[in-house]
Parts: C-alpha cells; sequence; structure tokens
C-alpha cells in the first residue's frame, strides 16, 4: 500500500485571526520639580507602548505635566492648588486618575487621530507644553485640559 499523502496546502496562508490592535499607556515616577519654590509642580512619566497604526512610533516615553494639552474629552481628574493629606498621597492619587484616564483616552478612535495627543505622548519636546493649550476664552466648553 502506498503511504497517504497530506493534501497540498497554498504557499501563502492567510491566517482568519485579526490581529486586535492595543494600547498600553502607563503613568509612573511622579516627580515634584522646583521643589520649595512658589512655582513647584509634579511631572509624570508616560510610557506609551502600541501596534495601533495611529501611532508613528509604537513605544515611547515622555514626562508630562498638568495642563499641558487641550482636546475634545471629557474632564480629567481635577487639579487641586492645595494638597489634602500627605504630599506622597496626593500624588499617587493623582497618577492613578491620570493613569485611568489616559486609558480611556486611547481606546478612543476619535481621539487617536488628534495631533496633540500624539504630541503629547510621544514627543520629545519642551517640558513646558503651555503653547498647546489655547489662550484663555479661545477653547470650546467641549475642549478640556487633558494634563
Amino acid at each position: 500500500s502506498t503511504p497517504q499523502q497530506e493534501p497540498s496546502r497554498p504557499c501563502c496562508l492567510r491566517s482568519t485571526w485579526e490581529i486586535s490592535e492595543l494600547t498600553t499607556v502607563r503613568v509612573q515616577d511622579p516627580r515634584v520639580q522646583n521643589e520649595g519654590s512658589w512655582n513647584s509642580y509634579v511631572d509624570y512619566k508616560i510610557f506609551l507602548h502600541t501596534n495601533s497604526k495611529a501611532f508613528t512610533a509604537k513605544t515611547s516615553c515622555v514626562r508630562r505635566r498638568y495642563p499641558c494639552l487641550v482636546l475634545p474629552v471629557p474632564e480629567l481628574p481635577g487639579k487641586s492648588t492645595f494638597f489634602v493629606g500627605s504630599t506622597d498621597e496626593f500624588i499617587e492619587k493623582r497618577r492613578q486618575g491620570l493613569q485611568q484616564f489616559l486609558e480611556k483616552v486611547v481606546q478612543n478612535v476619535v481621539l487617536l487621530s488628534d495631533s496633540r495627543l500624539h504630541l503629547f505622548l510621544q514627543s520629545q519636546l519642551s517640558p513646558d507644553l503651555k503653547w498647546l493649550v489655547p489662550v484663555q476664552g479661545t477653547s470650546t466648553s467641549s475642549e478640556q485640559p487633558l494634563l
């Protein structure tokens, strides 16, 4: 008897499985800048890892602070000029809020097409990005500072 041959397979099989897009944002390493001065502030290291076609760079790491960007999105967790409780506790609560907020933002297809989001998450521009925030009175009511 002749051994059975396996049916021939096409040389270029295409998987029927679609690779879903995934974007991960991590907010870490809060640092108080100009500590002890009247103009101190906290900035955060923001890591982005994605396979989304919306982003040109698949990984990035930038430092950002509140407020640095305006997008037409729901309001970001509040910004307080006074610390309540310990400074470390306040900074950690804000970091967690920022993390949750950015996770929602990068899942929004409309926001992924906004160049301001890409500049915020992936550019190595100056840490002082006030030029991204519109002049007072020029933003619409639907635009809120992202950071």
